[in-house]
């Protein structure tokens, strides 16, 4: 069974960044971070630590520069936090998450049409 993966609301920003390229060094994340989030460069060098430590980036050294890298993909992550919000607030429903949708009319036509076409290739593969 996969290790569950859990990122914080905060690292999600890191996490974003590392996700559209790297390697990349912190001095690179700081203004990223700085204009996204507004943080300093102190909070950006503790949160790359605590993630680092946490195992959810790792770096390679350069002389005195390290260069960040996520080591969890993206997709991993999404999975396993969708998996969460939809045992956190419908009991694991998918059905009941896709009725308060359609009840709040939050579907456009694309929407529902992309909706079936994922329905579609979920039934072909059963």
């Amino acid at each position: 069974m996969k290790q569950e993966i859990r990122v914080t609301n905060s690292e999600w920003y890191v996490m974003n960044c590392l996700w559209e390229e790297y390697p990349r060094t912190l001095m690179q994340l700081v203004p990223l971070l700085n204009e996204r989030v507004g943080w300093s460069k102190s909070t950006c060098a503790t949160m790359v630590r605590r993630m680092s430590e946490k195992g959810l980036i790792g770096y390679e050294e350069n002389g005195k520069t390290k260069y960040f890298f996520p080591k969890v993909k993206k997709e991993d992550v999404v999975v396993q936090e969708t998996r969460d919000f939809l045992q956190r607030i419908y009991d694991g429903s998918i059905g009941m998450m896709m009725s308060a949708l359609v009840r709040q009319n939050d579907l456009s036509r694309e929407d529902i049409r992309e909706l079936q076409e994922i329905l579609r290739e979920a039934e072909e593969r059963q």
